[in-house]
């Protein structure tokens, strides 16, 4: 697959006081907000639901009673998401989400209100319970004259971890590392799920996941977000995992004769700071892969000569629409670097979708936008 070439102009951040994957960003904010809502008591919910139906339906007491059994019933999809070992979320903020959603489709006036909320409801089935769970293979090639003639190797990349506890997504991750057989892994941060950074069973069942991660090259991986990858939580997550922790490091891996380097960069979301930090890493004319949590840095690494780039962090929005793509894309350059793959002069850059889900009040929703892992075919 060829990337579209596409130019996007640095820009100057340094002025900017909120960035995406930091501490009390505007998202941060948001969940925050959103962590309120699950506080409060299942009556005052209840009524809260019924109002907003109230509400919508023009003060109409058979239309209200039929929006309100929907919305209830989209509250208890998600609140039975945890106790089936599906997804660990809060079911309240989603679920009053969902709510309003429906409230703007519950005019007793519109024909088609009842099929449109049934609609609905298999809407909300599908993005909770089945897309999130069913992974995606992408396959990319990639050829360069750096690499010799006849020289090729299989890497995998992989991002947004993102783990709450052992969920069939985790279990299919690992058969699909089995029958793939990488040379080389590698994995470009964010290891748990904001919600539960600090949780034992999530550290045991992220531990579980790296351990089955393997490759003859090695597996390779950065930290995240530093508000998800905490200083003082990885050190203990990653002590004795069979993986090697990048800190702003470049590594050779040889393969028939050929080398190539990996340049691992610590993430702060802000390219002014992080963009010099690169430019010294960089080494010899060879070919050079970047690994960084989010796709921002991509003009620096075009500008500094990188030849592939692996990031993340966006998730590709999570729900996309047709021919729109993502709602929201947690990136600087907003849609640009939303997912998939780029050209930027010599630079390829590829955004993964990731594998895990937003925490703490974001739903824990895919739409359109299922969770990846991309097989990488490279030769000279």
């Amino acid at each position: 697959m060829i990337a579209r070439p596409m130019t996007v102009q640095k820009r100057d951040f340094s002025k900017r006081r909120s960035f995406p994957g930091t501490h009390n960003n505007d998202f941060d904010i948001v969940l925050r907000l959103l962590a309120v809502i699950e506080t409060l008591p299942a009556p005052v919910f209840t009524a809260l639901l019924f109002l907003l139906a109230w509400i919508a339906t023009l003060f109409q007491w058979g239309p209200t009673l039929g929006l309100w059994l929907f919305m209830l019933g989209d509250w208890l999809l998600l609140a039975l998401l945890p106790q089936l070992g599906k997804s660990f979320g809060p079911p309240k903020p989603p679920a009053l989400a969902l709510a309003i959603l429906r409230a703007v489709f519950g005019w007793p006036s519109l024909p088609i209100m009842i099929p449109l909320q049934i609609v609905g409801t298999l809407l909300v089935i599908y993005g909770f319970w089945i897309e999130p769970h069913r992974i995606t293979v992408t396959h990319q090639a990639l050829r360069s004259p750096k690499l010799k003639p006849g020289t090729s190797i299989k890497i995998l990349q992989l991002g947004d971890l993102h783990v709450e506890r052992i969920t069939d997504r985790e279990r299919q991750l690992i058969e699909l590392l089995k029958s793939i057989q990488p040379d080389l892994i590698l994995f470009s941060g964010d290891f748990l799920n904001l919600s539960y950074l600090r949780d034992p069973l999530a550290w045991e069942a992220c531990r579980w996941v790296l351990k089955k991660l393997c490759a003859p090259l090695g597996v390779y991986a950065v930290s995240g977000s530093p508000a998800v990858d905490l200083d003082d939580v990885l050190p203990t997550l990653l002590d004795g995992m069979p993986l090697r922790w990048l800190r702003d490091e470049r590594v050779t891996i040889e393969k028939g004769g050929q080398l190539i380097d990996v340049i691992g960069l610590t993430c702060t979301h802000k390219p002014f700071i992080d963009g010099p930090r690169l430019k010294d890493l960089t080494g010899p004319n060879r070919f050079t892969i970047l690994l960084y949590h989010s796709p921002d840095l991509a003009p620096e690494a075009a500008a500094a000569g990188i030849d592939l780039q692996f990031s993340g962090h966006t998730h590709g929005g999570q729900v996309r629409l047709p021919f729109y793509g993502a709602l929201f894309a947690g990136s600087l350059y907003g849609k640009a670097f939303e997912s998939g793959r780029r050209q930027l002069n010599g630079l390829t850059l590829y955004v993964t979708r990731g594998i895990g889900m937003e925490g703490a009040g974001a739903p824990r929703v895919r739409f359109l936008c299922s969770p990846e892992i991309i097989v990488w075919e490279i030769d000279g």
